[in-house]
């Protein structure tokens, strides 16, 4: 339960007025006292994230929010942090104290919650305090069903737990990252450049996923340098199924790794695992229209140290501007900040996501594709500087026709 990625698991938030129960219907939920409890509205500002595991959706994470209706300068900030977990919500619990009843708060909520698909559980808290709850009212005005629980007397949260499963995405991180290309005991060789930027006794997490992904599909996986690579091809008594390659290592790779063998990057495997690659691939096509002076979002959702020829604030920019042929104006965010008016930007640079969720990345992708703004990835965009994106679309019949487009 523990070890599970946070990007992997299922994001529940809690949303509602403040002292409607939502930090106490967590402690419920996870049958622990993690959440500060108090009758002073407001007791909860940025939003909190627990781990925990809800059979049978297995590892999930809740977030308690603060209140949709905290007032003051400070309470603007809060609300407006509220409304960014919107964009990693999985599963929505709308949480409605039945003494203050629902007003625009809660219609304002919901009809953003609809907007972006999310699904909504609908808790009426407290209903050991008031006995007399008109459902059907608050729920005919909401437009959604209605549960009854007390968070403090911990009633009505397993039928809460039932309809949170029912009410979940079917299709929530069942994706392959690999095991849709590969066939039980073909070769999979990995190659994982270790260098001042790898992390120190490990790799990094989209080498570890992809890998386990083999081993899952009853594959074998192969782990090398890229030093390496030319002895582990002349040394399999099997040519490999495919070839995967960190993007930074691309070119090399590419040259040494015959045409009859499929080859590709994490970064494009996480394309489509965390996003979409078809918007990736209309957002690489649209390099070639780059001009000096274009405004560029570069988001990381990592915070990682960096180092002199970082990827995003260093390469990819130099690479940029060689493709635009003259100076761009660069904006770099980080985490889980991302700019509000996309529409002023000319182009969006998106690294992997392998620590966020996919929620957030295809909210990312849609928010830029409804601006009209092209939006790529880190390993696509590396692909084409070192002009082999063709080929690292090969595996991906839909993109690569996108990409043959004129």
């Amino acid at each position: 339960m523990q070890k599970t990625p946070r990007a992997n698991r299922l994001h529940i938030a809690i949303f509602g007025r403040r002292n409607a129960g939502k930090s106490s219907l967590v402690n419920a939920l996870t049958n622990q006292d993690l959440a500060v409890v108090s009758e002073v509205a407001g007791t909860t500002t940025d939003p909190v994230y627990k781990l925990m595991e809800i059979l049978p959706l297995g590892p999930v994470v809740i977030i308690d929010t603060a209140g949709i209706d905290d007032v003051g300068q400070l309470g603007e900030l809060r609300v407006k942090k509220t409304k960014e977990v919107m964009s990693r919500t999985d599963l929505a619990l709308v949480v409605i104290d039945p003494e203050s009843g629902v007003d625009n708060y809660e219609e304002k909520l919901i009809a953003e919650l609809n907007k972006r698909e999310i699904p909504i559980v609908g808790v009426v808290n407290k209903e050991d305090k008031f006995t007399q709850i008109n459902l059907s009212s608050l729920s005919k005005k909401l437009g959604i069903e209605l549960l009854t629980v007390s968070a403090t007397e911990k009633t009505g949260i397993d039928e809460l737990k039932e309809e949170m499963i029912l009410q979940a995405p079917e299709k929530f991180e069942r994706l392959n990252i690999i095991g849709d290309l590969i066939k039980p005991e073909e070769v999979v060789i990995l190659v994982v450049p270790i260098d001042a930027a790898a992390p120190k006794g490990r790799l990094i997490l989209p080498q570890m996923q992809t890998l386990r992904d083999v081993l899952d599909n009853d594959a074998q996986g192969v782990v090398v340098k890229e030093e390496q690579l030319k002895s582990a091809l002349n040394s399999l008594k099997e040519k490999p199924k495919i070839v995967v390659t960190d993007s930074q290592a691309f070119e090399q790779v590419a040259r040494e790794v015959p045409p009859d063998i499929l080859l590709t990057g994490f970064s494009i495997l996480f394309a489509r695992y965390k996003g979409d690659l078809q918007i990736y691939t209309k957002g690489v096509k649209a390099l070639a229209n780059l001009k000096p002076g274009a405004k560029v979002l570069i988001a990381e959702n990592c915070t990682h140290h960096r180092t002199a020829e970082d990827i995003g604030t260093v390469k990819i920019p130099r690479w940029l501007e060689e493709i635009a042929g003259g100076q761009l104006n660069f904006k770099h965010v980080a985490g889980r900040e991302f700019a509000e008016e996309i529409k002023n930007y000319d182009l969006v640079v998106q690294c992997g996501g392998c620590m966020t969720n996919r929620k957030e990345i295809l909210y990312r992708l849609k928010k830029a594709e409804s601006s009209e703004v092209p939006i790529v990835n880190y390993g696509m965009l590396i692909a084409y500087v070192h002009g082999i994106l063709s080929r690292a679309l090969e595996p991906f019949p839909t993109a690569k026709k996108i990409w043959a487009e004129e």
